[in-house]
């Protein structure tokens, strides 16, 4: 048997507080279905015995309040809401119990920007980690010692697993469902939830949101000018002209401040406002490459999908149907 405790913190997602304690009980129904006894004894577990969720439209009413849980076998840690920083004090009761129940063999799952709180613990740091790229930025500025990888599904170091953005925690949910079961009964249980199996990128609903909670002024320069001129081709010796710096003073404080080298960041803009206009116009492939300063159909191309994981024809037919195949 499995002890499944799924933490029930303090301004919590609701769904990634019901959606895991669905899977691993419909896995048991699975299991049973097919004369194997059930796996997993799933708990919920607070701080106090209610805990009001969404402005108080839902009140959880936990199994097991966290002094009463000695040891388990997995934590969840669900997505949380509203200002992080407030939502971690909250919850900060939390963090020693979390320490050691790992400590004591249990493994770790954050979903989402749950991973807020599972790095608070100290767990994560020298580790990789995902979350939700919209808080990409954040992330990076309160937890500097974690390796946030961007655009992953999930990610998984010695015991402690986290998942990308929003519904991205079902690809996790069914990683840890083949973990501890095996692999026919987690294409059921994704065939059940209509959660594709083995995704592993949410690259293709990433939007770039460039880093500039900094105080760089030449690098804010910089980032400035490169989004204002999509369609040119910008080079890392006129944005040295530009900020009267040298290449190398340049590149060194625009990945200090950015997290991203020059290349990097132009292509992620550039990749972006093409994502905008696929979405958004009936411009063929052609048309959107030369507004956003490409001539090279193929360079483009593997741009494109090295941001996007798609071709721009998948990504332009995927989000706007209008568009026919160019």
């Amino acid at each position: 048997m499995k002890n499944v405790s799924i933490l029930v913190p303090e301004t919590a997602v609701i769904e990634a507080i019901a959606d895991p304690n669905y899977m691993f009980k419909a896995v048991n129904q699975f299991l049973l279905a097919s004369g194997r006894p059930v796996l997993f004894d799933v708990k919920t577990v607070g701080l106090t015995n209610d805990v009001k969720l969404d402005n108080s439209l839902f009140t959880v009413h936990t199994d097991k309040l966290i002094d009463e849980v000695k040891q388990t076998d997995l934590v969840i840690i669900p997505a949380l809401s509203g200002d992080l920083s407030k939502a971690i004090d909250m919850n900060k009761d939390f963090i020693p119990w979390i320490i050691n129940q790992y400590k004591n063999g249990a493994e770790i799952a954050s979903l989402c920007i749950g991973s807020f709180l599972l790095a608070s613990t100290g767990l994560l740091d020298g580790k990789k980690c995902s979350s939700h790229w919209n808080s990409a930025n954040e992330f990076r500025a309160m937890f500097p010692n974690v390796e946030l990888v961007d655009g992953a599904i999930i990610t998984e170091e010695q015991g402690i697993y986290s998942s990308g953005g929003a519904n991205s925690y079902w690809s996790l949910l069914l990683y840890l469902v083949e973990k501890y079961t095996d692999r026919d009964t987690a294409i059921l249980a994704s065939k059940f939830f209509a959660v594709d199996i083995d995704r592993d990128s949410q690259a293709a609903f990433m939007m770039f949101q460039g880093q500039k909670d900094h105080n760089d002024v030449e690098i804010l320069k910089a980032q400035h000018f490169i989004e204002d001129n999509i369609q040119e081709k910008i080079t890392v010796y006129e944005l040295a002209n530009l900020t009267a710096l040298g290449r190398r003073s340049l590149e060194r404080r625009f990945k200090k401040a950015t997290n991203n080298s020059i290349v990097e960041y132009i292509q992620r803009v550039k990749i972006e406002a093409a994502k905008r206009s696929f979405e958004s116009s009936r411009k063929n492939i052609t048309e959107v490459m030369y507004d956003v300063g490409y001539t090279d159909t193929k360079a483009f191309r593997d741009v494109f999908k090295k941001v996007t994981g798609l071709t721009p024809i998948e990504y332009r037919n995927k989000y706007n149907k209008q568009n026919s195949i160019a």
